[in-house]
């Protein structure tokens, strides 16, 4: 990876988007080389934004997932934020001929792909950084945080909040699947590593979502597929692995807001209960686990949202970003008061 300036052209979002390929180097899973990518948004002119900005976010996706979010890009540019996205390795812009989707066997081999998008984001704006994820970006970054901060590097590298959207804090389903199937597949999920999880396939969310069948939103279908991606056996014993850290309990060194659904519904086909409800991941475990992050944390329950709660029908996903600006109020503040400042009114 360089460590120069980004080089970066135009982004498959159109005017307003460019992108980044950080080059990752050999795969250590044996698929070839392997790329992460930046995706920045210049609102208006499409030139470099006001470097002026005080906080640049950071978003990190989930699984079968990319960024493609443009309401979620203008919320945060129409509150003087700059705006990054990174595709991680394998997912989405980042994905290359011959390699399984999403497919890592250690989530600490995303730290490389993090350092390098944080160091960029820096350089470029010198602004305070606040990460946002969804599902899966929200077990990864908690975890990198954790590391980050106990290498004393937190505040160095100028974080000062994560938000998560829906996080995978744990495997869903029946007990049985996190007591008898984990031993299960942290076995398969060493010697069997590219080993396809039989079932799944269900598109329920997918169908929920895409304007081509119940939804109303656009986005490719080759990067997010409706049914989703494969889950490998030595993918799933990487998450697996960072529940089992995560449930021990991370430092990860600023506030933390949690945002979910009310309601979690599993259902194998498309109805009207998918529109407002977590089809995806049970959201009781979401706040079971979320005290584990080790710093402050708001967790706010969206009636009526989905997964994405950012994806969610209109009324929820303005309750979504109402509570998220709230508490972005509420950060300015606490990092006001934290820094000797007087408190406004």
């Amino acid at each position: 990876m360089a460590d120069g300036p980004a080089q970066w052209q135009a982004d498959v979002l159109g005017a307003g988007y460019q992108q980044h390929t950080i080059e990752l180097g050999e795969d250590p899973d044996g698929e070839g080389e392997v790329v992460a990518t930046l995706v920045r948004h210049l609102p208006d002119t499409g030139t470099e934004t006001d470097e002026t900005a005080e906080t640049a976010v950071l978003y990190v996706h989930g699984f079968t997932d990319y960024f493609f979010q443009r309401h979620l890009a203008e919320h945060f540019a129409g509150r003087g934020h700059r705006f990054y996205a990174l595709d991680l390795r394998k997912c989405g812009r980042s994905l290359r001929s011959g390699q399984s989707p999403h497919y890592v066997t250690d989530l600490t081999f995303y730290d490389a792909e993090l350092d390098e998008a944080l160091r960029i984001v820096r350089a470029e704006t010198g602004a305070n950084v606040l990460l946002v994820a969804h599902s899966t970006g929200g077990l990864i970054l908690p975890l990198w945080l954790d590391r980050l901060n106990r290498a004393g590097g937190v505040a160095e590298a100028g974080i000062i909040g994560l938000v998560l959207n829906s996080p995978w804090f744990d495997l869903q389903g029946p007990s049985y699947y996190r007591t008898i199937g984990t031993p299960l597949i942290e076995s398969l999920g060493r010697f069997r590593a590219t080993a396809r999880l039989p079932g799944g396939g269900l598109s329920t969310y997918g169908d929920s979502l895409h304007h081509t069948v119940a939804g109303e939103w656009d986005y490719n279908l080759d990067w997010k597929p409706l049914a989703g991606a494969p889950v490998r056996f030595g993918w799933l014993r990487a998450i697996r692995r960072g529940h089992f850290r995560l449930h021990q309990g991370l430092d990860i060194g600023v506030p933390a807001l949690i945002l979910r659904s009310k309601l979690t519904k599993f259902l194998r086909t498309y109805g009207p209960a998918a529109d407002v409800a977590d089809t995806v991941l049970d959201v009781k475990q979401i706040q079971r686990w979320s005290g584990c992050l080790g710093d402050r944390t708001n967790i706010v329950p969206i009636d009526g949202a989905r997964h994405d709660v950012f994806l969610s029908a209109e009324r929820p996903r303005a309750q979504a970003f109402a509570e998220l600006d709230h508490w972005l109020n509420w950060l300015d503040e606490y990092r006001r008061v934290e820094q000797g400042e007087p408190a406004e009114g």
